[in-house]
């Protein structure tokens, strides 16, 4: 079996701020925030554009790479690696309409700025991959733009990452809805469809976040297993939320243990990591946390899972095949709640 290793970005550790209230904890340094991700266990850093070069709008395409090749440094002194780089498109006031999917010409020009520069900076961190969360891609009014136009413009827009460089992998973080009203690609499956569109659907594929799933009322254990069935979970995002209400990012397993449970073993199943890929956590400490606190949650996500791994490691595939065979499903489910509660 695949040893997995762990991946976490610096938004993972924030003040606390959120849509009703300011922050509630100070900032810490993104450099002290390596140096604790390598203490805690972490192997990679997820970036987006502008966590790697801050205020990036303000610089030339050069100035770009070369502070890119600083955050590297950075990197290096604590032996971590960068996972992938993300464009920040959400939060630029050219993006309020989308950004590939803009109503504007304009803006969807910003927007392939800042994905062709997030590749430049990728290249000076040392990894392939771009995430595209599609934060603000839809629509906020059902009938300001059509659905069929809007999902040709993302399948344009990777179509142009693609061709801007020819090793650069893309992946789709797929999310139902908020920010946005009504997404254009809100699962998995919409993933793979955009991905067998576009001009090479071998470097195109999705990262599943436990949390999206279970806004959309799905199984985020199902949809690990469908991508990897279809030879394409790039990369992974656990965290965990309590039902269908607005992103949470809460520690992973924390409110659903069983379905935690499956993912890990979905992932163990199925040796996950065994090209290079990371088990990344999307997890934020809750508001009431003190700044001595920042980083348990991330210790205890990083204990669960290794906790449910251990588990899965435990489970006894023998007896899940008689009772599988006899229909016993009472039986075999009754074993997992015993297993998890410590009890078989």
């Amino acid at each position: 079996m695949t040893k997995f290793k762990f991946s976490v970005g610096p938004w993972n550790v924030h003040e606390g701020a959120d849509s009703y209230g300011p922050a509630t904890r100070k900032t810490i340094p993104i450099e002290e925030k390596f140096k604790k991700f390598a203490e805690l266990g972490f192997s990679a850093v997820q970036f987006h554009d502008d966590d790697a070069v801050p205020n990036i709008n303000d610089y030339t395409e050069e100035e770009i790479k070369e502070k890119a090749r600083e955050m590297k440094q950075k990197l290096d002194k604590y032996g971590l690696k960068a996972e992938f780089v993300a464009p920040r498109l959400w939060m630029d006031p050219h993006t309020q309409d989308g950004g590939f999917m803009s109503i504007s010409q304009e803006d969807r020009d910003y927007a392939m700025w800042r994905a062709y520069r997030s590749i430049d900076i990728a290249h000076e961190l040392g990894t392939d991959l771009i995430v595209l969360w599609l934060a603000r891609e839809g629509t906020l009014c059902a009938e300001s733009k059509s659905p069929v136009w809007a999902t040709k413009m993302l399948i344009e827009a990777i179509n142009k990452m693609l061709e801007y460089d020819p090793k650069i992998r893309v992946c789709i973080e797929p999310k139902p809805n908020e920010p946005i009203d009504r997404s254009i690609c809100g699962t998995i499956g919409h993933v793979m469809a955009i991905s067998a569109a576009t001009i090479d659907p071998s470097r195109v594929g999705g990262n599943l976040e436990s949390a999206h799933a279970i806004l959309a009322g799905l199984d985020p254990a199902h949809e690990i297993g469908f991508a990897l069935a279809m030879g394409k979970l790039m990369t992974v995002h656990l965290n965990d939320q309590n039902g269908i209400r607005y992103d949470q990012d809460k520690s992973f397993g924390v409110e659903n243990l069983r379905a935690a449970f499956n993912q890990v073993k979905v992932l163990k199943e199925n040796n996950y990591g065994s090209h290079g890929e990371y088990v990344g956590l999307d997890v934020k400490a809750m508001r009431t946390t003190r700044d001595e606190d920042s980083y348990k949650h991330l210790e205890n996500s990083l204990n669960i899972f290794k906790a449910l791994e251990e588990k899965v490691e435990r489970f006894d595939y023998d007896f899940q095949k008689k009772c599988v065979e006899n229909r016993d499903f009472e039986s075999l489910e009754m074993y997992v709640m015993n297993l998890l509660m410590g009890l078989a």
